[in-house]
């Protein structure tokens, strides 16, 4: 080979190393996994040999060297990619990122730490390996899912806080699944250990004068603090409550993230963060870490990156990894983002330290997400009551023989000098007797009053105390203001002709006060929010302009693609209004805006799916989140879903957002009746909210609803589509006028109608289909049927329904759907109903709608005509 050749060939080697060099690293703590020599890390491969290890080769700057023997490049390459700590980067597109992570690893030491730096270590490590053996003597019979054999991730969250805290991180939010959370809780949150060990001693409260709720397993709470770091700095630390559900916390992670962000106004990032934590299948097994993955550069998404770190058992529940996975690693999701992966043998805390440090100096530095794999194992089953032999008797065998990372760690200090025996043995006695102090407190600790509840939630009720009903209209004169500043654009702007037209119609709308539609109503209690100081954020596939074409909350401008919201150009002194096309996803953002609808109570936060049926698509957050949180873990959230609903002939797809699941979820008794009146406490005391609006006036005070009362629930809302442009649709200014309020029934109020002992029918029903009701008795001139609204399904409107009862006392009961009976509100209205007329009405309810059926809908627009002229015919006939 000429000389060119050859430094052509030894470049190819380097590039080799940097992509392939993983492959040769030291990473499995059990020795399992051997350290594979690929082909092309082989000198033979590019046409070398061991006697030419010594000779000098031009590299061009590589390791800033221009000539280097080929013992010195390979010396270098394999102490950066082929030790106890390596790194993935090469799937990266950005060459100056590229650059950045070979400074940090192409370095004659890839990390040196003095004689205290190493005892800090070993203090972290120490705390961790004693907590768990710890609780295995106190507590062996108990489940709670410790650390052991990975304990050196607790060195590493502790040194990646200190480095980011030194780096301008002043928040950090944390998710993790349960296995080390008890860990965590006692050595990053600082969560008094009394406390921790108390909840293996459970004893029942019964004075309530603090909500209890159903309360979860502890290896499923969170908490939070501000914390003193070892450095001097301070940093508030949460913990956010998880279920079972692994990755399910993910993207709720981020939406806390992004709203602390908000609040703080750290624009540029830098100063709160989120680091998640991950076992191994779970990474590489659940979907929704590449739906959170894809949330991290999007502009209305991006939180400046998340530190993930991989908790690597190597095994999932008893799965081996070659059945669970079909990438190499289970960190190569990340590889979609362009994530650098830091993979670490789990043995070595200090490696696992000095990866850590890196991946917050990255986070702050690109504000990109970064991923640290701790190659570690899981000393018991899956608990530790589990027999993992069954399953992985190897490993496990293994396993038992193998020394703990700690004592590992003691004996190399041991021999290094570095901490000498004396000091170790006085360290893990200190260590100890903390322990048994903090055993002997928790037989009588007690918690302390709120210890749940955050600080901007200060104030806010539980259902234990009051919240009285406020009126939620506002001043004509703002609602003009609000309504003329929707449709105005700045001069220059040039609008699509038919968003011309539209703003002209709105305008006309406002100046009359008369005629207002869906979308017009909507933006009024979205800039009133604004303008009273509220923060409102909207989110969902095609939410600027609207799956229907109705909102258009976002304008371009047909010349130069410019955009223009109106909703940000009512006032100067206005709070902030943020409205946001997602990405292809339902899970991800709708964890994602729970999760920023659980740090301020005086945001409203808004997710919209692009059609209501999509909904199931986030059913995990649904279920173990929205629908329970509170219950379980004392988090209010006052977060709405507007979930397109109503039967349009347009199929099975898209015609039903499932509103009898939201139904089945909510928590209210079927047989008792609550207290109404100015103590009720209905909604209060009840888990959700769930509403089917069929005025805009009431759309309008159903979301300031949401912020104008001093306690926080979900609200459901099964949103309308042809009632968007509906002409009986309309709502006028004097029904959002000072005084007015949500309306959880709206009462039979038309003209021509008999008298109300002489009424034949009294129909109740909820959505869209009172319309259909409605223009068939005007078609029919029928005048001896009443329609009464119901507004509210859940918490179920017990009086205003007995009262409309008590006002026909001569007319037969309908509840008419336009829903299988199998589905929609018939199954819990009709118990409700049998309720609120029990011993005072001796009259039944009849069901009138379609029959049960699989499908949500029928494909066929005739057969879907056919089904509402009878479902009308049986409703007046």
């Amino acid at each position: 080979m000429t000389a060119i050749e050859e430094s052509l060939k030894v470049l190819q080697l380097i590039r080799s190393y940097r992509e392939r060099g993983h492959l040769m690293a030291n990473l499995d703590p059990l020795g399992l996994v051997k350290p594979y020599l690929h082909p092309d890390l082989d000198i033979s491969s590019h046409g070398f040999s061991d006697e030419d290890l010594d000779r000098e080769f031009f590299i061009g700057g590589e390791f800033g060297q221009q000539m280097a023997t080929l013992r010195s490049i390979l010396d270098t390459l394999q102490r950066a990619y082929c030790g106890k700590i390596t790194v993935e980067y090469m799937h990266i597109s950005d060459r100056v990122q590229k650059l950045w992570i070979r400074s940090k690893f192409e370095r004659p030491a890839l990390y040196t730490y003095s004689p205290a730096q190493k005892k800090k270590i070993l203090h972290w490590l120490a705390d961790a390996d004693h907590f768990e053996r710890f609780l295995a003597n106190k507590f062996s019979t108990a489940k709670r899912f410790g650390l052991e054999g990975a304990e050196s991730t607790i060195p590493g969250i502790q040194a990646l806080l200190e480095r980011a805290s030194e780096l301008g991180v002043e928040s950090v939010v944390i998710g993790m699944p349960h296995r080390g959370r008890l860990n965590v809780l006692a050595n990053v949150m600082k969560k008094p250990l009394a406390a921790i060990f108390s909840e293996f001693q459970p004893s029942i409260d019964n004075d309530q004068e603090e909500p209890l709720g159903s309360g979860d397993v502890k290896y499923h709470l969170g908490t939070s603090c501000d914390r003193k770091l070892s450095n001097g700095n301070q940093v508030h630390l949460s913990l956010t409550a998880n279920p079972s559900h692994l990755e399910a916390v993910d993207p709720v992670v981020s939406g806390k993230t992004r709203a602390k962000q908000y609040v703080m106004k750290d624009t540029n990032r830098t100063r709160v963060m989120s680091i998640l934590l991950h076992g191994d299948a779970a990474f590489a097994g659940q979907g929704v870490v590449a739906e959170t993955l894809e949330l991290s550069d999007l502009r209305d998404y991006t939180t400046g990156g998340t530190i993930h770190l991989i908790v690597n058992n190597q095994i999932g529940f008893t799965t081996d990894p070659r059945k669970a996975r079909s990438s190499p690693y289970c960190s190569d999701v990340a590889k979609i983002v362009g994530a650098p992966i830091f993979h670490v043998n789990g043995d070595d805390p200090e490696a696992v330290v000095h990866a850590c440090r890196v991946a917050a100096e990255w986070r702050q530095t690109f504000k990109k997400d970064v991923v640290v794999d701790i190659v570690c194992y899981r000393r018991h089953g899956h608990n530790e009551l589990d027999q993992p032999l069954f399953t992985q008797p190897i490993m496990y065998k293994k396993i038992h023989q193998h020394p703990s990372t700690l004592k590992i760690y003691l004996g190399q200090l041991a021999g290094e000098g570095s901490v000498p025996e004396a000091e170790q043995t006085a360290l893990i006695k200190a260590i100890s007797k903390e322990l048994d102090s903090e055993f002997q407190q928790s037989k009588t600790y007690v918690a302390k009053s709120g210890e749940w509840l955050a600080t901007n939630w200060a104030g806010f009720k539980s259902w234990l105390h009051l919240s009285k009903i406020r009126p939620t209209g506002t001043s004509i004169e703002t609602l003009r203001k609000v309504g003329l500043a929707t449709c105005t654009v700045p001069s220059t702007f040039k609008a699509h002709p038919k968003i011309t037209d539209i703003l002209q119609a709105r305008r006309r709308m406002i100046e009359s006060g008369e005629g207002l539609d869906w979308a017009c109503c909507e933006a009024l209690a979205y800039g009133t929010l604004v303008l009273e100081g509220h923060h409102v954020r909207l989110s969902g596939q095609d939410s600027e302009r609207g799956t229907f074409s109705h909102r258009h909350a976002v304008l371009h401008d047909q010349a130069s693609d410019d955009e223009y919201v109106p909703l940000q150009h009512i006032d100067a002194n206005q709070a902030a209004f943020h409205v946001c096309n997602s990405n292809l996803s339902e899970f991800a953002v709708l964890g994602f805006e729970h999760g920023y609808s659980l740090e301020s109570p005086y945001h409203l936060v808004i997710w919209e799916a692009q059609f209501g049926d999509f909904v199931n698509g986030a059913q995990v957050i649904i279920d173990q989140f929205i629908s329970s949180g509170e219950n379980k873990w004392l988090r209010q959230s006052g977060l709405v879903m507007l979930l397109p609903h109503g039967y349009d002939g347009q199929g099975p797809e898209h015609s039903s957002a499932r509103l009898e699941r939201f139904l089945q979820l909510s928590d209210e008794p079927p047989d008792s009746m609550p207290v109404f009146g100015p103590q009720s406490k209905q909604i209060q005391e009840r888990n959700i909210q769930i509403v089917n609006c069929t005025s805009p006036a009431n759309f309008f005070h159903v979301l300031r609803r949401q912020i104008h009362r001093e306690f926080r629930k979900p609200l459901i809302v099964m949103s309308p589509k042809n009632l968007l442009r509906h002409p009986r649709c309309k709502s006028s200014l004097e029904e959002m006028a000072p005084g007015t309020l949500f309306q959880k029934m709206i009462a039979e109020s038309g003209e021509g109608l008999v008298s109300d002992d002489k009424m034949r029918r009294l129909i109740f029903c909820s959505g869209k289909v009172y319309y259909d009701l409605l223009e068939h008795r005007i078609i029919n001139k029928i005048n001896d049927v009443a329609i009464a609204r119901i507004e509210q399904v859940s918490p179920f409107p017990f009086d205003l329904v007995m009262d409309e009862v008590e006002r026909f006392p001569n007319a037969e009961l309908l509840w008419v759907q336009e829903e299988s009976q199998n589905m929609g509100p018939w199954f819990y209205v009709e118990p409700r109903m049998r309720t609120a007329l029990a011993g005072k009405d001796t009259r039944t309810v009849r069901y009138v709608g379609r029959e049960a059926s699989a499908a949500p809908a029928t494909g066929s627009i005739i057969t879907h005509q056919k089904e509402l002229a009878k479902i009308l015919h049986d409703s007046f006939n």
